[in-house]
């Protein structure tokens, strides 16, 4: 708390650049919860309008690559940004839009979350567009945080099936550029979900127990929202990505308690916020 006479700490300001989920579990609306729930005030730049539910995407709305990077100037040219997460970015002329204007502004941190298939199955990046995003986005990244099949994408490898492959995709995905990659082991088989952070300190391996529901729409927009949430208050990678996995962890174990559609429901960003029925 902030004493007699002094300034209270002022507040980060944190952009995702990303597509919009009108159901409100993914996307800049999941970005945007995320941001409020740890604390940092949320923005959010819209690269595509999707027509979307739980149990998939039936449409797709591609925001004209000029207009992206007129929001971004926009945001940029008023407000301090502490932070800036990219989601969906649909195509290679998105992709190309936003490098060029990020690329005037080195110093703020960047998480990468190489959007490329929809918890539905449905392809939410075009395939010229993983080129731009290897070359010009990822350079950019302060944090990378692909699941194995972004992985195995971005590197056009076979897809890791288990640790030591999971920290050698890592550690070359960094070779391209990336401060730091975080490679998400959710799909191994198995009854945990390890993750690995690679960057030039080394190997950081996050382990978490697989969570038996099936409301997880959204959590890979919530995990790399919450790192840059935490990024843009001045923690490491290291630290980012420690507090996010936890953050995500009760985020997950606590989706049961939402009834959102009938298909892969939304995880509760608001878990440690919101009384539970009958609380006092």
């Amino acid at each position: 708390m902030a004493g007699p006479g002094s300034s209270p700490a002022a507040i980060a300001n944190v952009l995702s650049i990303a597509g919009s989920d009108p159901s409100g579990g993914a996307g800049i609306q999941a970005d945007l919860k995320t941001f409020s729930a740890l604390g940092v005030y949320g923005m959010a730049v819209a690269t595509a309008l999707t027509a979307q539910n739980t149990r998939g995407v039936t449409g797709i709305h591609i925001v004209p690559p000029d207009f992206v990077a007129e929001q971004i100037r926009a945001v940029f040219a008023d407000i301090s940004v502490s932070a800036v997460k990219i989601g969906m970015i649909a195509d290679a002329a998105i992709a190309g839009a936003v490098a060029e204007v990020l690329a005037r502004h080195v110093d703020v941190p960047v998480v990468l979350d190489p959007v490329m298939i929809a918890k539905g199955g449905a392809s939410l990046l075009t395939d010229d567009a993983v080129t731009v995003l290897r070359t010009r986005l990822l350079p950019l990244a302060t944090v990378v945080t692909p699941n194995l099949p972004e992985a195995a994408a971005l590197l056009g490898e076979p897809e890791a099936r288990d640790r030591e492959e999971m920290a050698g995709q890592a550690r070359r995905l960094v070779g391209l550029g990336a401060k730091a990659v975080l490679v998400k082991g959710g799909h191994l088989s198995g009854n945990d979900s390890p993750d690995v952070l690679a960057s030039a300190a080394g190997l950081t391996w996050f382990e978490a127990p697989r969570v038996a529901t099936r409301n997880t729409h959204g959590t890979g927009c919530t995990l790399s929202s919450a790192i840059a949430a935490e990024l843009a208050k001045g923690a490491s990678p290291e630290e980012a990505v420690a507090v996010a996995k936890t953050y995500v962890a009760g985020a997950i174990d606590a989706a049961d308690a939402l009834n959102v559609g009938s298909g892969h429901g939304p995880v509760h960003h608001f878990h440690a916020l919101w009384k539970s029925e009958g609380a006092v």
